[in-house]
Order: C-alpha cells, then sequence, then structure tokens
C-alpha cells in the first residue's frame, strides 16, 4: 500500500474482521470508531492497528469480504434452472439492493476518495466486488446460452452490459445526491427494465 501501510495477517484477523463488519454495518464508516471495532473484536487498539494501520484499509477489506459473501448466498438461493427471467430478476435485486445502500455508496466514494493515497483499493475492490458479480453472471449466462435459453455470443460483454442496467436510474442519483433514489419504486423500475431490455435483446424467442 502507499505510504508504507499494509495490511498484515495473523492470529486475530479474522477476529478483528468479523468485529470491525458489525460496526461498519451498524454505524457506518464515519460513524464507526476504533474504539468501538476493537471492543467489539474483544482486541486492544494496539492489536487492531498491528493488522489494520488506517480504518479506511480496515473498511475495505470489510467491503471485500462482504461483497464475496453476498455473491455466494445469491448463488446458493438463486435457482439457475429456473427460466432465464426469473434468475436475472433475482439477480438484479440483489445487485440494486447493493448499490442503493449506505454501505455500497460508501464503498464507491472511499474507492474514488482515497485511490490517490492507497492506489490498491480500488482494484482490490473491484476484483472481489463488481468483477466477481460479473463473472458470476457470466457463468451464469453461459449456462443457459448453453441450454439454449438465450442467444449470446460475447458472454462477458453480456454479464457487463446487465450489471451496468441494474445501476440505471439510480447509481449516479445516488452519488451525486441528486433529488430522491434508492425507493423501493426505484428499485421495481430499474429491475424491471434491466430485465427486460436484456430479454429483448438475448432471448429466444
Amino acid at each position: 500500500m502507499a505510504d508504507g501501510q499494509e495490511i498484515k495477517r495473523g492470529r486475530k484477523f479474522d477476529q478483528v474482521l468479523d468485529g470491525a463488519r458489525t460496526v461498519f454495518l451498524r454505524d457506518g464508516f464515519e460513524g464507526a470508531s476504533v474504539d468501538d471495532i476493537a471492543r467489539e473484536a474483544g482486541v486492544s487498539k494496539a492489536t487492531l492497528y498491528s493488522y489494520f494501520p488506517d480504518k479506511r484499509l480496515l473498511f475495505m477489506e470489510v467491503a471485500k469480504c462482504e461483497c464475496a459473501r453476498q455473491a455466494d448466498e445469491a448463488m446458493e438461493v438463486l435457482d439457475l434452472t429456473a427460466a432465464p427471467e426469473t434468475v436475472l430478476r433475482g439477480a438484479a435485486e440483489r445487485i440494486v439492493a447493493f448499490i442503493s445502500s449506505e454501505f455500497g455508496q460508501r464503498v464507491f466514494r472511499i474507492c474514488v476518495a482515497e485511490g490517490d493515497r492507497f492506489p490498491q483499493l480500488g482494484p482490490q475492490f473491484y476484483c472481489s466486488g463488481p468483477q466477481l458479480v460479473r463473472d458470476r453472471l457470466a457463468r451464469y449466462l453461459r449456462l443457459a446460452t448453453d441450454r439454449g435459453q438465450l442467444r449470446i455470443d460475447d458472454i462477458e460483454l453480456a454479464a457487463e452490459q446487465f450489471a451496468e442496467l441494474c445501476k440505471a436510474g439510480i447509481h449516479d442519483r445516488m452519488i451525486y445526491g441528486i433529488g430522491e433514489a434508492g425507493t423501493p419504486a426505484d428499485a421495481r423500475r430499474t429491475i424491471d427494465g434491466a430485465v427486460e431490455m436484456f430479454m429483448a435483446r438475448y432471448g429466444v424467442k
């Protein structure tokens, strides 16, 4: 990491991470104090700092793990043998829920704000967040195409397109604070539009 700061792993690493996840999800980034995280994790502040010398590094590690956990849970819950409309709607619901959350917005803002000071934050989060989602989508799209349920030539591009469709009308408005966004009505509108447009392009008639 920049400025000589890096994450070190040790015996209580997972313990610190679990405590931080609880506090960050409860209090947000700004509201979470190092004292609260150390207390929740059952470690001293010195131990916490020995693993994570900067709160932003700890937050990004939690974010990476949380994205991976949500992606794994989504794959377990979704019935990949169902009709494409059903599978894609379930995937869209999870994508929209994450980008609409305070946690998801904070991750994005920190990646942008701290990109110069911690240049590895963005690439590391992308690989365990957006890239992971696109990889899982591509895996399903390939299965559906092989079964004749979809007609897709460029699987990777189609996965990117669907992920971006799930952000339409929500992500930028929330990031820039323009009007109301992230309401249930916004989510339904975006999810419906994403599935309908994707199926109009790649569905088998």
